[in-house]
């Protein structure tokens, strides 16, 4: 088994062969030489799997193993009668594996609707924008431009209508501002 200076450290997990022996012969005990026996079997067994399957592919020029390489391993080593149950378990696992590959990329199966998924985007969105101008009001009030002071009307001229709008709002909501106080030009776009 430890070819070409490999360490019997390579080995299969100790939990799944247990749990195919339990599952395989669920009313019978056995002993732990025998898991360990079969433990050992397993492990060479792939190992002689994976050398023939590797001679198959080199005379192919290929590589990387592929399934058809793992089939005519078994038959040159003489488990003809296994490649039936193994091209089974191969078309399994490609109909499993085409399955999951769908349901990882389908929208419907995360079961909310698509329009509903762009609403909630927009939501989010909309709540990005909003703090965004919260934060650069915050700013300007911070410069030294509080919102309703003439500083901060004369400095607003650099401001878009819309962040005008934001600051007078928070500025009545404050109670810093009252809306007679407002400048002329806010009343004149909604």
């Amino acid at each position: 088994m430890a070819e070409g200076g490999l360490d019997d450290d390579v080995s299969l997990p100790r939990t799944a062969v247990n749990k195919l022996i339990k599952e395989m012969l669920p009313n019978m005990r056995i002993s732990n030489d025998a898991r360990e026996l079969v433990l050992n079997c397993c492990t060479e067994f792939i190992h002689l799997l994976a050398a023939e399957a590797n001679e198959v592919c080199g005379k192919q020029a290929k590589k990387t193993i592929g399934p058809e390489h793992i089939l005519s391993a078994l038959r040159g080593l003489g488990f003809d009668h296994y490649v039936s149950e193994v091209e089974d378990v191969l078309e399994d696992y490609k109909v499993q594996a085409t399955q999951n590959k769908r349901k990882a990329t389908k929208l419907e199966d995360l079961g909310i609707p698509e329009e509903e998924l762009l609403r909630q985007q927009e939501e989010l969105f909309a709540q990005a924008r909003m703090q965004q101008m919260q934060e650069e009001q915050a700013a300007v009030a911070v410069a030294g431009a509080a919102p309703g002071t003439a500083a901060a009307n004369a400095a607003g001229d650099g401001m878009t209508q819309q962040q005008r709008q934001l600051a007078q709002f928070q500025a009545i909501a404050a109670g810093a501002v009252t809306p007679a106080m407002q400048p002329a030009d806010a009343n004149s776009q909604p």
